[in-house]
């Protein structure tokens, strides 16, 4: 995701990347860690919070390995159609729902419409990732099972 977001980022026009970058409060999960530090009335260093962070980055990334399984087992669907599905859905319902609403992002209608673009596509190659290293799991575990 992050290689595909990179690329798409430096492709940005030069009007729409300040604009951007001009109203991000910082990195969601990092925002997120600070704020769940605040909440629980813990006192964290900068690199305990910069750790805390990344542990939200990849634990939210893990936890949509499940629903991907959910969506391409009960809607029956190739794991083509049903990683999109998945980057699609963490999309929409992570990163333009949850996230503005938390205050871990600006408002959607502060940042340029390239930037949604961006991060859309960025997901699909998200959902992309989760369903094959799902399918790569699934198909060595189904080679454990007929080794035994």
């Amino acid at each position: 995701m992050e290689p595909v977001s990179s690329k798409l980022y430096e492709r940005e026009s030069e009007e729409d990347r300040p604009r951007e970058d001009a109203v991000r409060p910082g990195p969601p999960y990092q925002l997120a860690a600070q704020n769940t530090a605040q909440l629980l009335g813990v006192q964290r260093s900068e690199p305990q919070l910069q750790t805390a962070g990344v542990a939200f980055h990849y634990g939210l990334g893990m936890s949509w390995g499940p629903v991907y399984l959910l969506v391409r087992r009960a809607m029956n669907l190739h794991p083509l159609w049903a990683g999109l599905l998945t980057g699609g859905a963490m999309s929409l319902l992570v990163d333009e729902g949850l996230t503005p609403a938390l205050g871990l992002s600006a408002p959607n209608r502060a940042y340029p419409l390239v930037t949604h673009l961006r991060g859309f596509v960025a997901q699909l190659a998200f959902g992309l990732g989760v369903a094959a290293t799902a399918e790569l799991i699934i198909w060595l575990g189904r080679g454990a099972v007929s080794r035994r």
